[in-house]
């Protein structure tokens, strides 16, 4: 009894705060995204599907956020394997602050910070005409590869973490007795640090595609008027609008699609959410 009543001391606190800071302005949003002139309507809804500069930058969201998680992983893989595999016990920890390293600074300063290296005038443009490469300045800004790259950055953090923390259990013999054997590299990833690696792809794949969802400052700095995102259309209509019905319905959308895109992923990988979470 005694054990039960310390349990609820210490659950209660984090069961009120998430209700309150949670699920209490959640269903607030999801009253208002039914509410229209006053009455219960599906018209928010409705407006998505009807306008086409809502729902294809919808779809636009959802597949560059794929594209991303996808090439956050191919880069995240080959470096957590460095870092666990490869480098010396000692130099480990110096390679994991390297990268915890741009995460102590705002995502604002980080993103101005490949605006000031990218820009027509910027660093990079500088020395490639220094070097006679160049013969006028590039605009490297506001393009979707720009705005891709600068969001595998912004979120490749949140891949490697639990990628190093799988690839530690794995067996360096395993490896080995590949390579006795004659198991080309392609081989030994496709069978077994791939598998292995299973549980942290799929955990770190649905963080990042979840953060790279939800961003709204890497796409709208560094991917210009052009490249339009899902979360931009929300700030529109919360802020610039003050339709607070429209915006909460666009968020439910948003959230109806990273719910759906991360159910699929889990059935594709024959995982649950509860081993992947543990």
């Amino acid at each position: 009894m005694r054990r039960g009543g310390l349990f609820w001391l210490f659950l209660t606190p984090v069961l009120v705060w998430l209700f309150l800071l949670i699920v209490l302005p959640h269903l607030d949003l999801l009253i208002l995204s039914f509410r229209a002139d006053g009455a219960w309507s599906l018209e928010n809804y409705g407006t998505f599907f009807a306008e086409p500069i809502y729902w294809l930058t919808f779809v636009r969201t959802a597949a560059y956020s794929v594209i991303t998680t996808f090439l956050t992983l191919v880069v995240s893989l080959p470096v957590a394997f460095y870092i666990t595999k490869l480098s010396r016990p000692g130099v480990r920890g110096f390679l994991m602050v390297l990268l915890l390293l741009p995460f102590w600074v705002s995502e604002l300063v980080r993103v101005y910070g490949w605006m000031i290296l990218l820009r027509e005038s910027g660093v990079l443009n500088y020395f490639l005409l220094q070097l006679g490469l160049l013969e006028k300045p590039v605009e490297m800004l506001y393009n979707d590869a720009t705005m891709i790259m600068g969001l595998v950055y912004t979120s490749m953090l949140f891949m490697v973490v639990p990628l190093v923390s799988v690839m530690e259990g794995l067996d360096d013999s395993l490896v080995e007795a590949a390579y006795d054997l004659g198991a080309s590299k392609t081989c030994i990833w496709r069978t077994i640090i791939i598998p292995h690696c299973k549980p942290g792809i799929t955990s770190g794949s649905i963080v990042v595609f979840m953060l790279v969802l939800g961003n709204y400052l890497t796409p709208n700095l560094m991917g210009g008027k052009n490249s339009l995102w899902f979360t931009e259309q929300i700030y529109n209509q919360f802020i610039a609008s003050f339709n607070w019905n429209q915006g909460a319905a666009f968020g439910f959308m948003l959230l109806v699609l990273s719910s759906g895109i991360i159910w699929l992923g889990l059935k594709i990988t024959g995982q649950r959410l509860g081993e992947v979470a543990s």
